[in-house]
């Protein structure tokens, strides 16, 4: 790889362009793999930067952003009031839509000529391929459907050897049964997945500009690389729209059968509301996958959620912790899940809800 070196200084208020050449090296940034189809960056990614500003500050480094794809003008208007520092572009009209060998030369490349500390990606379909792909490659480890990251020190329990300054990658473990922290000291990049939701998306300054920097394609991927071509491309719109609703009606293990979830759709239906699910539910078959909740389903932040025959499994409150309140109703007084929950209603499910619905219609005509 060419040798590389950024001579622009950054400006917090205005956005320069720089070519391939101005690239530092050593530069040891935080990297966020920005997703993009159809004219905009992904939600997760978006989610991921506002996470990344806050680490690359207690870091003391830059946040920078990746996209590839093709049609990337302007791309960093989405991309800077959420507080990147610099913009890496790659565009190629091969390099849309999404293929595994491309995207993957292009960070593997990058990579070990930037050499960033930390690299961060969402668990999505191209996520959870690409980024295995990378951290195999450059042996740096990966670490998956992250709930939580943050900045701390760890010290070895066999050496002794203190490490400052780690990314501290927290996921539920073993089952869900313990919140596992995980630490790479050693190699680089750090690199995490996180799944859609569990951060918050916020922008830091509208205003917020930074660099541009547009890679020539041809110096980070072959035209070896280009072997898979896409003919055709498919993509099926989720008709469940549960991680934008305000209020949220979900049922678990203890609502007992697919016929007393219709009890909770009904309710749904009174208060203008989706219906979700546990993952004990939908084992069951008592609902459709798309509507679970969770650590391997949607993450949420309702205004309201409505936790019915829930026990609250880590893995669920993972998914629905952060709801402004919390309404459980369940028959066993001490399940885990009324220990977050706001209000708790202590019965049957099947009592307590018609009697819900009843209440509800009468009182708001």
């Amino acid at each position: 790889m060419p040798s590389n070196n950024m001579s622009d200084k950054l400006n917090s208020t205005t956005s320069t362009e720089a070519v391939a050449g101005d690239v530092t090296k050593d530069n040891n940034n935080l990297v966020v793999y920005c997703e993009f189809d159809e004219g905009r960056i992904a939600d997760v990614s978006l989610e991921l930067l506002t996470k990344g500003r806050v680490l690359a500050d207690r870091l003391g480094v830059k946040l920078e952003a990746l996209v590839i794809g093709d049609k990337l003008n302007g791309v960093e208007d989405q991309i800077f009031p959420y507080g990147a520092d610099v913009v890496y572009k790659v565009e190629d009209s091969r390099l849309f839509p999404y293929t595994s060998n491309p995207h993957a030369a292009v960070l593997i490349n990058l990579f070990r000529e930037i050499k960033p500390q930390i690299c961060l990606m969402g668990a999505t379909c191209i996520g959870r391929d690409l980024g295995p792909r990378v951290s195999s490659c450059l042996h740096s480890g990966l670490t998956a459907d992250c709930t939580s990251l943050e900045i701390g020190d760890h010290t070895d329990a066999k050496s002794g050897k203190e490490y400052k300054d780690l990314l501290l990658q927290i996921r539920p473990a073993f089952g869900g049964n313990i919140v596992a922290t995980i630490v790479n000291p050693e190699c680089r990049p750090q690199m995490a997945t996180v799944r859609e939701g569990v951060m918050k998306k916020e922008i830091l300054n509208p205003d917020h500009k930074g660099t541009v920097i547009n890679l020539d394609p041809k110096k980070y991927v072959s035209d070896a690389d280009f072997v898979v071509e896409i003919i055709d491309r498919h993509i099926e719109k989720s008709k469940v729209n549960i991680k934008n609703s305000p209020i949220i009606v979900a049922g678990g293990y203890g609502v007992g059968s697919k016929e007393n979830f219709q009890l909770l759709f009904d309710l749904a239906s009174t208060l203008g509301a989706e219906v979700g699910a546990s993952r004990a539910a939908v084992d069951a078959g008592y609902i459709e996958h798309e509507r679970q909740i969770g650590q391997t389903g949607v993450t949420v932040r309702p205004k309201l959620y409505i936790a019915c025959g829930i026990s609250g499994q880590i893995q669920h409150i993972a998914g629905m912790q952060e709801s402004s309140i919390i309404i459980s109703i369940n028959n066993d007084p001490n399940a885990p899940i009324n220990t977050i929950a706001d209000y708790v209603i202590t019965g049957n499910m099947e009592d307590v809800v018609p009697k819900l619905i009843k209440y509800y219609k009468k009182n708001s005509k």
